[in-house]
């Protein structure tokens, strides 16, 4: 990680090993309550940073994994469908004796995180979601659907970095600076370093037949077994992947939720809205 990085993304890191290899981590803040806060595709840590930045100093201490083959992880080449992610994020938690937590999800980290809440939920305190999903849907945009196609998708996502580099300005409302930018290209540099990105894409579930349909429908199953916890969402409307019927849907399901919706936000809620959203959080778990 070079100096510039540093800057905006200034933890330590830590490494949990797996039999497929290490899987970065941050594992930062105080002694007080934990919060576990998981990346989508083709994000990683990096897209908490900030928040992580306001938790760790209010004494939280914040968890923060790359999913295997993203981010600061190795990157192996398997292709490692949600329910691997799901077990994986398990593994952190039991090697790091963690049996409480806060969770903070964003994108395919929905689905991983309230994968691992509906297997503890006696385990979960608050949940904070920030366009995601974690139950089943149709809705595909057609750039994203054109990336699953054989061989054609690989070559736009590893060849021409044709999701990571275009979520940099298509995910955001407000121009990303240069070095934040950069720090969520950093990982993504060449065609073996783009394989998970590729690979979750793939691995969205539309059909009864997809490997990851099963684990899915148990994911949204279990969402019952979280009905009554504190949820925030926060989200942003200018989504073009998880757009609002997402958002209505988390409501349904969640109707005490404290929702904070920003109708001019994008995908990366947090980079559009973050000076907002962000305290509000603090406050969501601060409070009693």
């Amino acid at each position: 990680m070079n100096n510039a990085l540093r800057e905006f993304y200034p933890f330590e890191q830590h490494w949990l090993e797996l039999p497929e290899g290490r899987m970065h981590f941050v594992d930062t803040g105080g002694t007080g309550d934990v919060v576990l806060l998981l990346h989508g595709n083709p994000s990683w840590s990096f897209l908490w940073r900030d928040l992580i930045k306001e938790l760790a100093g209010k004494g939280f201490r914040c968890i923060a994994p790359d999913h295997m083959g993203m981010g600061l992880s190795d990157k192996p080449g398997k292709f490692f469908r949600l329910a691997d992610r799901i077990a994986h994020v398990e593994m952190l938690l039991d090697k790091l004796g963690i049996s409480s937590f806060h969770l903070g999800v964003h994108d395919w980290g929905g689905a991983i995180g309230f994968g691992v809440a509906g297997h503890r939920p006696e385990s979960v305190k608050k949940l904070i979601v920030t366009n995601t999903a974690a139950f089943r849907s149709q809705n595909m945009p057609k750039r994203i659907a054109i990336c699953r196609v054989p061989i054609l998708g690989e070559i736009i996502v590893r060849g021409f970095n044709g999701f990571a580099w275009p979520a940099t300005f298509m995910a955001v409302r407000r121009k990303l600076s240069d070095e934040v930018k950069e720090g969520f290209l950093s990982p993504y540099h060449g065609w073996k370093s783009r394989g998970a990105v590729a690979r979750f894409v793939q691995d969205i579930p539309l059909t009864v037949s997809h490997p990851s349909y099963a684990t899915l429908l148990e994911v949204e199953t279990n969402l019952e077994k979280l009905y009554g916890k504190p949820m925030f969402i926060g989200w942003g409307g200018l989504d073009f992947c998880f757009e609002d019927t997402f958002f209505e849907e988390w409501k349904k399901r969640f109707p005490a939720a404290v929702v904070r919706y920003h109708a001019d936000a994008g995908h990366y809620v947090l980079e559009d809205a973050g000076e907002a959203l962000i305290p509000e959080m603090v406050d969501f778990l601060q409070s009693a």
